[in-house]
């Protein structure tokens, strides 16, 4: 009886190592089992995605999770679709070791940021939903923690591209490691013979009245410190916790702080200095006070400042509405509190 030509193309033998054959039905069945462990390790980290997605206390476990489900199968996938193709996984040991040496110098840089990324998914010092600083100074929330980079979104929807060994070796700052704020100092000064009392109570009431502070409680509050002097001015720093989401803000943050401190500074008719020269006349062609300046043509300060006080409405603090702007792309959940 003649032999099929299938049957005959499937046990065609494409090479053989050591004892084992390679045919051409054995590689397509090998292949084929690669294909559906990628397939699997797709849809199980698509699914495990939109569960993390609806999840809100558990966001971090489940990207570990998802992670190591598509890690797994994948290298489950390898070796079984290499012991269907007949190949004898421990005859390959010394030949693995020699090729490992080789592909390890070859690729050192890539299997290093591999095992960052492993280090960075069990260690979870530096999670999805984190705000970090860079060494090169550059700040963003971690969105995905890939095999080898890491994707960081700035306030300004930029991604950048971060080697996992960078985050594993050089020194990155955490801004929210373990869920919780920091603290922020903003500078300000006044004129000399400023009220430090007017200046504190003005300066906390506009701090403590905008949404992105933080409530006081026994350990975190807001201050006012009086730090130094300048050359024509007290300087002094506001010391203050703001909201989680603002922290992940640090330059609107700064400046919507800033807009609060000068609009409460103005309010409250504390001088502002600028460098400058106060030249005082007590007489002009035989005038003094307001008859001095009627004659020059001049309002007294006190009134100007009264005038400006009620023309002035309010103010709009555009930085401020920018901590309430949303991310284009959906922002990643905040992690948990870390154990």
């Amino acid at each position: 009886m003649t032999e099929s030509p299938l049957r005959t193309l499937d046990s065609f033998e494409l090479l053989k190592l050591g004892k084992a054959s390679v045919t051409v039905g054995s590689l397509a069945a090998g292949l084929l089992i690669v294909a559906a462990a990628l397939f699997a390790a797709r849809l199980t980290s698509a699914g495990l995605r939109r569960l993390r997605e609806r999840a809100g206390g558990n966001a971090a476990s489940l990207y570990v999770v998802e992670k190591v489900a598509s890690y797994s199968l994948v290298v489950i996938g390898v070796l079984a679709g290499l012991s269907t193709m007949g190949v004898n996984l421990t005859s390959l040991t010394v030949f693995a070791g020699a090729l490992g040496v080789g592909v390890g110098l070859g690729l050192q840089g890539i299997i290093k940021d591999f095992a960052s990324g492993v280090s960075l998914v069990f260690e979870r010092l530096v999670a999805v939903g984190d705000f970090v600083e860079l060494p090169n100074g550059g700040r963003g929330v971690v969105h995905e923690i890939g095999p080898r980079a890491t994707r960081i979104r700035t306030n300004d929807s930029t991604d950048i591209i971060v080697p996992n060994s960078v985050l594993v070796n050089d020194q990155v700052i955490n801004w929210t490691l373990r869920g919780t704020n920091r603290r922020l100092r903003v500078p300000f000064v006044t004129a000399f013979g400023t009220d430090k009392e007017k200046v504190r109570e003005a300066v906390l009431k506009a701090a403590k009245a905008a949404p992105f502070t933080s409530p006081d409680d026994a350990t975190r509050r807001a201050q006012v410190w009086l730090v130094g002097y300048g050359e024509s001015s007290l300087k002094f720093e506001l010391v203050v916790w703001p909201t989680l989401e603002a922290v992940r803000r640090p330059a609107a943050i700064f400046a919507a702080y800033t807009w609060l401190i000068d609009d409460a500074l103005r309010e409250a008719g504390i001088e502002i200095p600028y460098p400058q020269r106060d030249i005082r006349l007590r007489g002009l062609f035989g005038e003094e006070g307001e008859e001095a300046m009627a004659s020059l043509r001049l309002e007294p300060a006190a009134r100007r400042r009264k005038a400006s006080k009620a023309a002035r409405i309010g103010s709009s603090n555009d930085a401020a509405a920018d901590l309430e702007r949303e991310d284009p792309e959906e922002a990643p959940m905040t992690p948990t509190e870390r154990r």
